[in-house]
């Protein structure tokens, strides 16, 4: 064979294993999450789950006619989610109602774009402060990845934090993963590196947080955590509660209120401050609400979620995904997006229950749970 040939031979194999890998990587894109969504409830190595949806609506409709069953015996920390430090009003309405009930009430403050790893950790020693200054056991509350670190928190380290926590409820968590997060970041897909570069763009040099927040999300590293590290279920109760998103036209025009802003002063003419505001100093400047169309990004992801693997999801999470094995789950039938649970609407409702009557009723079902574990009268000892 002579030099050309033998050249043009080792050109039109390059092609080939280079089409090859392309094949590969478009078919591996193809596919997507397909085999992962679910793989909790599919192995047979987890407890099954209990449906708690009917009790849950009945504590939720005692909750809405002034029926309040939670102790004052407990503090109850909120724990936020993935980029909750950009978002002001997280939870805040929420803490304020528990508040307002003579509750004690935290949000803890953790790096939420921060490894699942490190918040366990930070979780661990929050839940250990709030207990030897309180001496009060500590009731969880965990939304989206919120949840997963503190399911992480009690999986590394319940030897220290068994007589501190009274149970957890996660709130829309990918406890089995997220396929959003899985699809953007599953490595050897066509455009992988080009996605990964953008979102490390985002997450490290913009919010300035650590990569590995989303990449604890992912299928695999779930798969990998859970393997390594088991939830006490039989030990502390646990609820887990998810939702659908609507993905109708009319929900692309909702936004959700994140945050306020506080514009400065203006030399304005006194006549157009309303009221007595120019006498009372509120002319050093006004706060206004902050609004982004969560509610329609979160619609577009869940109608993606639909038609490419016809799950039914929050936007970000599925519903199968979301359930805990060992938990009581809620499996709630009303359309609400991942971010409802956490941000005030802009168009309150009347006729339904709100983010903090749904937390309340959440944890007033874990401490049931407890109590009828332990074999005591579950409606006892309420404010």
């Amino acid at each position: 064979m002579s030099t050309c040939s033998r050249c043009f031979y080792m050109y039109l194999r390059q092609i080939c294993i280079e089409a090859r890998g392309f094949i590969s990587r478009v078919k591996r894109m193809l596919q997507g999450s397909s085999d992962d969504i679910g793989w909790l409830q599919r192995s047979e190595q987890f407890p099954p789950m209990e449906d708690g949806t009917t009790h849950f609506m009945e504590l939720l409709h005692d909750v809405r006619n002034g029926i309040h069953r939670l102790p004052n015996t407990l503090v109850y920390l909120l724990i936020p989610g993935l980029f909750s430090n950009h978002g002001p009003l997280y939870f805040v309405n929420t803490k304020q109602c528990f508040s307002k009930m003579g509750l004690t009430c935290h949000i803890a403050k953790i790096h939420s774009e921060a490894s699942v790893e490190r918040n366990s950790w930070e979780l661990k020693q929050y839940i250990e402060e709030l207990y030897w200054g309180s001496r009060k056991r500590v009731m969880l509350l965990g939304h989206s990845k919120g949840g997963v670190d503190a399911a992480a928190a009690l999986s590394m380290y319940w030897s220290d934090l068994k007589d501190k926590v009274a149970g957890l409820a996660l709130v829309q968590s990918p406890y089995g993963g997220s396929p959003i997060v899985s699809d953007i970041l599953r490595e050897g897909q066509v455009a992988y590196k080009e996605a990964r570069r953008i979102m490390e763009f985002i997450i490290c040099k913009i919010i300035k947080g650590d990569m590995r927040s989303l990449e604890d999300l992912t299928y695999e590293k779930r798969r990998e955590f859970i393997s390594k590290h088991r939830l006490p279920v039989e030990q502390v109760p646990l609820v887990s509660f998810h939702t659908e998103a609507r993905v109708a036209p009319g929900v692309i025009a909702t936004m959700s209120h994140i945050a306020h802003a506080e514009l400065p002063w203006l030399p304005l003419p006194r006549f157009l401050y309303v009221g007595d505001e120019f006498a009372s100093g509120i002319i050093s400047g006004r706060k206004v609400p902050v609004v982004i169309p969560v509610a329609a990004a979160m619609a577009v992801c869940a109608l993606h979620l639909k038609l490419r693997y016809g799950e039914a999801s929050d936007g970000l999470v599925t519903r199968r995904d979301a359930e805990v094995p060992g938990s009581v789950v809620v499996r709630l039938e009303r359309k609400l997006d991942h971010a409802w649970m956490v941000y005030p609407s802009q168009k309150k409702d009347q006729l339904e229950a709100d983010a903090s009557d749904m937390c309340e009723a959440l944890l007033t079902m874990l401490v049931e749970i407890g109590r009828k574990k332990q074999g005591e009268d579950p409606v006892a000892n309420c404010i």
